[in-house]
């Protein structure tokens, strides 16, 4: 999966959070829908990545085989989820009380859709 998708289902799974929250806080949503994993299941089973190892492996090559593999994707992950929080914090810190954090979000999709935020960029 390339980094701008995992990038866009980050702010996805954000996304969808606040919605439950706001859910939960009108009443709409039992409080156990907050704790639902099968947005963050569905996203990890989608982007990790499938790791084949030697039945013989040593248990230091299987260590090199799922670092190589998973290294990338989770590095990816935790900087789509701190692109977000440095974007809402940066925006809230601005004083920019118009701006709903949803606004905020949907711009950073925006962003990472037009490429702003590719490798190397």
């Amino acid at each position: 999966m390339q980094r701008a998708e995992i990038l866009k289902r980050v702010i996805g799974i954000l996304t969808e959070a606040q919605e439950i929250r706001r859910a939960v806080e009108a009443g709409e949503e039992d409080e156990r829908a907050e704790l639902e994993p099968s947005v963050v299941t569905q996203m990890l089973n989608e982007m990790l990545p499938d790791i084949s190892v030697p039945a013989d492996a040593t248990p230091q090559e299987v260590a090199r085989s799922v670092a190589g593999a998973l290294g990338p994707v989770l590095q990816t992950m935790i900087s789509g989820f701190t692109l977000a929080f440095t974007s809402l914090a940066m925006t809230h810190d601005g004083g920019q009380d118009d701006v709903s954090s949803a606004e905020v979000l949907r711009t950073l999709a925006l962003q990472v859709e037009a490429g702003m935020f590719d490798e190397g960029a």
